[in-house]
């Protein structure tokens, strides 16, 4: 598999001067600085005239890698049947359905080895700030024949204030969608919150790529390639403009590291993949 990984565990020790850094970026917009109350709704516009195109764009930008990063994300997850599982920013329910896919496949081998027992139900909740997302999610739950699975709970809502209770949920996972919200540090600590004591945090996010003759091949695709993908596919080219200066406004991957301890994670670290193209980020409610 044509995956480059490396894996850094972050001690505790690491200064927080690491992430000084975010304050300035947290009202940003690509490489605009913006109002904080007008950042959600540039993002919320940005993501409603994409929705319908996202998945697709997603493979032609990665070359199909995307898929492969989530099932990675999910493999770190280790699933159980009786779950309860939130998966923030995930409107088109690709993380979820490999999520619900990943608890089906152990209960039908527990059946299959006769042992099955009783297990509290499995409840998935998809949660989107973007109503648009969250109906392309639906649609393609009703395409896979999962329309009437109450697994899946579809809900509006936003990741800087939940509306889930204080350790209600077993595992936590956000994918591409942490570097659109206005303030990192608070989508951390409700994660932290509505996590149960052992529940386990990823983050899937485009990161920084440090080799420099990869970097420049990788700043030349980015703002040169995407964009005008987004234009030919999409029909929206600043869309994608956004989304590239999003990534470099984007903490690194220690400094992101640096922020998930602050907010009371332990055991953080994080596995980069294509040189740092992706990091997934880890923590664990102790």
């Amino acid at each position: 598999m044509a995956l480059r990984r490396s894996t850094s565990k972050i001690p505790r020790y690491l200064p927080s001067i690491l992430h000084r850094s975010l304050h300035s970026h947290a009202t940003s917009f690509g490489f605009k600085q913006v109002h904080e109350e007008e950042k959600s709704k540039l993002v919320g516009n940005v993501f409603s005239n994409v929705a319908s195109s996202y998945d697709l764009m997603n493979d032609m930008m990665s070359a199909g890698l995307h898929r492969l990063w989530k099932d990675r994300l999910v493999s770190k997850l280790n699933p159980f049947p009786g779950m309860k599982h939130l998966d923030v920013a995930g409107g088109t329910g690709d993380v979820a359905f490999r999520v619900l896919e990943s608890i089906n496949s152990v209960s039908n081998r527990a059946l299959q080895e006769g042992l099955a027992g009783i297990e509290e139900e499995t409840k998935i909740y998809i949660c989107d700030i973007n109503p648009n997302m969250l109906n392309v999610g639906k649609k393609r739950a009703i395409e896979r024949g999962l329309g009437e699975d109450h697994s899946l709970q579809w809900v509006e809502g936003n990741a800087e204030a939940l509306n889930f209770g204080d350790g209600s949920m077993d595992g936590y996972t956000i994918a591409f969608g942490i570097r659109n919200v206005t303030h990192i540090e608070k989508v951390l600590s409700e994660a932290y919150r509505v996590l149960k004591r052992g529940g386990r945090f990823l983050c899937l996010e485009l990161s920084h790529v440090e080799l420099p003759v990869f970097k420049q091949i990788y700043d030349y695709y980015s703002f040169s390639i995407i964009p005008a993908m987004g234009e030919l596919v999409a029909g929206d080219r600043e869309s994608y403009q956004y989304l590239v200066e999003s990534i470099r406004r984007f903490p690194n991957q220690e400094t992101f590291a640096r922020m998930i301890l602050d907010a009371g994670f332990q055991k953080v670290e994080y596995e980069n993949l294509v040189g740092g193209v992706v990091a997934i980020h880890s923590g664990l409610k102790l």
